[in-house]
């Protein structure tokens, strides 16, 4: 997640957490933002340990950031992203196959949360209006 805009730039989906699972949502992050010098922020999971992340993350340029250990507040802004994407879309029904879920997961991500959620540190603004913008969200 690029936390100035709260917009998701990188995600996979599998069955399991797994270091090819992350490497492949760096990578799109890398791919939708080119990114040279940015922090990315992650937790002490072995998947974010893992040789095959920690090298795309310097192939990338990139400064590792792990937060510490068993403090929710670290991982706060994607956690409450999770959170709210239980709530709003995924808990309120069952989803019959992995590919209806991941369908679901990913219309949230790139449709509703990038495009049409309103983010109390935007102003209450979405992204799109956001677009251009010089102002800061933080006060």
């Amino acid at each position: 997640m690029d936390t100035f805009p709260r917009k998701v730039v990188g995600w996979s989906i599998d069955a399991t957490q797994t270091a090819m699972l992350v490497t492949n949502a760096l990578s799109m992050a890398i791919s939708n933002r080119q990114p040279t010098g940015t922090v990315i922020h992650s937790d002490h999971g072995v998947q974010f340990t893992s040789w095959a992340f920690t090298r795309r993350v310097q192939e990338a340029g990139l400064a590792p950031s792990m937060g510490s250990i068993s403090d929710c507040y670290d991982n706060g802004m994607i956690e409450s992203c999770w959170g709210r994407m239980q709530t709003e879309r995924l808990s309120r029904r069952r989803w019959r196959t992995r590919i209806e879920l991941a369908n679901a997961i990913f219309e949230y991500l790139k449709i509703f949360h990038n495009r049409q959620r309103r983010h109390s540190s935007l102003g209450m603004l979405t992204r799109p209006s956001m677009k251009g913008s010089t102002r800061s969200p933080y006060p």
